[in-house]
């Protein structure tokens, strides 16, 4: 019997089954060293991008004109001066050599050469200035500026004379220290002329009834009845912190002329021409005004 036992035992032994084998990839692998390099590298250079990138924005660029303040006081004085002396002469000897020495005081010594024989000792006219006008300073560069004048000059030859007005433009230059000198010689120039500009004039567009039209017609008949000699203490019940000023003058009130009403929001804007008499001069004077008005107790300008 133990025989048999122990052959059953060495049958059970022979038929166990074997464990499979189970492949392992070490990591120590090229090609799992390799991917791991990936990894760590990705990750490395995220974090150098994170740390390092640069906002991308966009950029408005804005114009910034800065206005300069010009002070033209003495370049229109330097200028005054100038063409008072350079546009005045006597057809005599001793009157030519001082204008020649006057003018040398504005002029560069370029410009004194030139103008040696500006003035000729036979010259047969004489000159003096009745009126300057500055009709314009304009900076052509730094420190220099052009400066357009009309001169009225009354132009004497024998015992004939004659009015001439002209127009001319130089050039001048102004040191730091504020002292000035002529560098471009008297160049004959234009004056702006008329404009053929047109203003729209206003027109009433029926937003004011025919009753408020009326009331502000004698409001305004009355007001400017007196208003020209009116006290201070007047205009304040007729007229809000101080929107038109005293005048305190001689005219007598004659009509409203062609007197425009619109509303807005409560308010009347009123464009009026009004008709005086100067008693002073006896002439007709036509003030034109542009003016807004409130109603609380009464009308009263308030603009």
């Amino acid at each position: 019997m133990q025989n048999f036992f122990k052959k059953k035992e060495k049958q059970r032994l022979k038929t166990k089954p074997k464990k499979s084998k189970v492949r392992t990839v070490g990591t120590r692998k090229k090609s799992v060293t390799l991917l791991w390099i990936l990894l760590l590298g990705s990750l490395a250079f995220g974090i150098y991008k994170n740390f390092t990138a640069i906002d991308q924005h966009t950029v408005h660029e804005r114009e910034i004109i800065e206005t300069r303040i010009i002070d033209t006081n003495a370049i229109e004085s330097f200028t005054k001066n100038f063409v008072k002396d350079y546009y005045t002469w006597q057809n005599e000897k001793d009157s030519i050599e001082q204008w020649t020495e006057k003018i040398n005081d504005y002029l560069t010594e370029d410009l004194q050469a030139l103008n040696t024989d500006t003035i000729r000792d036979d010259i047969p006219t004489s000159s003096s200035v009745s009126n300057i006008n500055i009709w314009s300073v304009t900076p052509e560069n730094d420190n220099t500026y052009a400066v357009v004048y009309s001169v009225d000059q009354k132009i004497t030859e024998d015992k004939s004379s004659e009015r001439v007005q002209s127009t001319y433009r130089i050039l001048l230059h102004q040191d730091n220290t504020g002292n000035l000198v002529i560098t471009q010689n008297p160049t004959l120039w234009s004056i702006p002329n008329k404009s053929d500009y047109e203003s729209q004039q206003p027109e009433s567009n029926g937003t004011v009834d025919s009753d408020t039209v009326q009331e502000v017609i004698e409001f305004l008949e009355t007001f400017f009845s007196f208003y020209p000699t009116a006290t201070d203490k007047e205009l304040a019940y007729y007229v809000k912190d101080h929107a038109l000023p005293l005048i305190n003058q001689a005219h007598v009130f004659s009509e409203l002329i062609n007197p425009v009403f619109q509303e807005k929001e409560n308010q009347i804007k009123v464009w009026v021409t009004v008709k005086y008499l100067d008693e002073t001069t006896r002439a007709t004077q036509f003030s034109q005004y542009e003016l807004i008005l409130e109603k609380d107790r009464n009308w009263m300008i308030i603009e």
